[in-house]
């Protein structure tokens, strides 16, 4: 099979959602520059996305919110009743210059590597894994759902057994929710208890198809490793999908300011590196993530992880330059650590496995 493919955009490079936004960051633009300091990112392998129409988009989202969207892009500005029937301009929603054109470019980025996994076995598409957004409404910084596009342009290419797999720190509760009563789809969702939405609940298994692990604060690289091999890929080798989605949000990393687990990026990268080793194609998306450094060093991983690639023990000089060139304001960043400039992998958390996340993995497991 033809090289893993990459799938970016030029449009993320100069767009924020604000000053005070947690996605103010560089995240896919910082990504696409540590893969080319590498050099592991060959033109061949790189895919310029695609934007998606308002016809792609409307497979899942009301066209009157794709309306909405796009009229606020346009005024920079929306009424009351818009605000507040669609969510937009409040709750974490901001109106923005790009607030159309980039959540659209990533939705796609998601459509368009369901075409390209004709062809090849892998596609990295860092942009996408917005997996709050609702049909009629902006959710959780989430405009467009572009796995739930990604799955249905899958869906219509023929695949009728889908796994959909997301191990950001948060539930994957808009692309559950699309596929409630949909036994085509498989979802998974790996998450910090109690954390927002509130939602994704050990016993919440929504139509049938849906599996939920709730972990608690503090969640370490032998934990998630133990809920890979007693719960996800259980029930993934039950399910016997024809393709797999991963949605691989950064957010569960210790690193990350916007939850309290504390895995390494070793976990994240044994997450990929066991479900690329299955038959049949992998889409890995990108979703949460609010430390510019480690997911960008967490991202560059998962790419080297589909191509097969060593990772070096010293980053090179243009990739150490790079990472010190990002101004990242927040407390975290007043003393970085070394390590966030000069390596890819973090030391391993390894530690106890916890009887609570002992029986999360049971209770999937359960009938």
């Amino acid at each position: 099979m033809p090289a893993p493919l990459y799938i970016g955009s030029e449009i993320y490079r100069n767009s924020s959602y604000g000053s005070w936004h947690p996605l103010r960051i560089p995240r896919v633009s910082l990504t696409t520059d540590l893969l080319r300091a590498l050099a592991w990112l060959p033109p061949a392998q790189y895919v310029d996305s695609p934007r998606a129409t308002a016809d792609q988009l409307a497979r899942f989202h009301d066209p009157d919110y794709i309306a909405a969207v796009m009229q606020a892009e346009r005024l920079q500005a929306v009424d009351d009743d818009t605000r507040q029937r669609y969510n937009i301009g409040i709750n974490g929603n901001p109106i923005f210059p790009e607030m159309f054109r980039r959540p659209a470019t990533a939705s796609g980025g998601s459509i368009h590597a369901a075409a390209l996994l004709r062809d090849t076995d892998a596609v990295f598409s860092p942009a996408g894994g917005t997996h709050h957004g609702r049909a009629g409404g902006a959710s959780g910084f989430c405009y467009f759902n572009d796995p739930v596009l990604a799955i249905y342009a899958l869906l219509d290419d023929g695949h009728d057994r889908i796994g959909y797999i997301d191990v950001d720190a948060h539930h994957g509760d808009g692309v559950q929710d699309a596929f409630h009563d949909d036994a085509r789809v498989l979802t998974i969702s790996v998450h910090e208890a109690g954390r927002w939405p509130g939602t994704g609940r050990v016993t919440d298994r929504a139509g049938g198809a849906a599996r939920n692990l709730p972990v608690p604060a503090g969640f370490n690289d032998d934990e998630m490793a133990y809920l890979l091999d007693h719960a996800v890929l259980p029930l993934v080798d039950a399910f016997d999908p024809s393709v797999l989605l991963l949605q691989c949000g950064a957010d569960a990393l210790s690193d990350d300011p916007l939850s309290k687990l504390a895995l390494s990026n070793n976990a994240l990268w044994n997450v990929v590196e066991r479900l690329a080793r299955r038959p049949g194609p992998l889409l890995v998306l990108g979703g949460g993530g609010y430390n510019p450094w480690s997911l960008a060093r967490c991202w560059a991983g998962v790419w080297a992880i589909l191509n097969g690639l060593d990772m070096p023990d010293v980053l090179p000089a243009a990739g150490t330059a790079l990472l010190r060139s990002v101004d990242w304001r927040h407390r975290l960043a007043r003393n970085p650590p070394d390590r966030w400039f000069t390596t890819l992998r973090d030391a391993p958390n390894t530690g106890r496995v916890r009887d609570d996340v002992k029986a999360v993995a049971d209770h999937a497991m359960a009938e």
